[in-house]
């Protein structure tokens, strides 16, 4: 085994701070001060109101955004999604599985005068959305609530999980 020489350790070291520093390993810039440093931590789904304003039963989900610019959301249907009979599923209890599940993970920014939060999708249950962007305004509101709204209108409040 070799031994790292003093000014080998230095130069390692001076590498490693500049890594650090330079945002997160998904390359995506770590969000700024105000709003974006609203966003970091888990919120859990409170409330979705449909675009024609009928509040409606969407089951349970989790939003996460960290300090890096990372963040992933899984919204699960209220309906009840049956065991699989075997070890794998049919296509008939996959298809059951997945309906009305939303699930995605990526990057995020932050635009504070637009008031809008565009989640840069990386992966996704829905192949047709992956690698796309989801742009949603934002509302933060009393009780460490926030808003999202898509552009189809619907209205998703979530609460941050402590």
């Amino acid at each position: 085994m070799r031994k790292i020489k003093p000014l080998g350790t230095m130069c390692l070291f001076a590498v490693l701070v500049a890594q650090a520093g330079s945002g997160s390993s998904s390359g995506q810039t770590a969000p700024k001060g105000g709003a974006a440093k609203n966003f970091i931590g888990t919120w859990r789904l409170v409330s979705y109101v449909g675009s024609d304003g009928a509040a409606q039963d969407r089951g349970t989900g989790l939003i996460i955004y960290d300090a890096f610019g990372n963040m992933a959301a899984q919204i699960m249907p209220a309906r009840p999604r049956p065991k699989y009979a075997g070890t794998q599923p049919t296509p008939d209890e996959a298809k059951a599985a997945l309906t009305g599940y939303t699930a995605y993970f990526g990057t995020y920014t932050v635009d504070e005068r637009a008031q809008t939060v565009t989640h840069h999708r990386k992966g996704n249950i829905n192949p047709g959305q992956a690698n796309d962007d989801a742009v949603r305004r934002y509302k933060f509101l009393p009780g460490d609530r926030v808003t999202l709204i898509p552009p189809t209108g619907t209205q998703l409040t979530w609460e941050r999980v402590k």
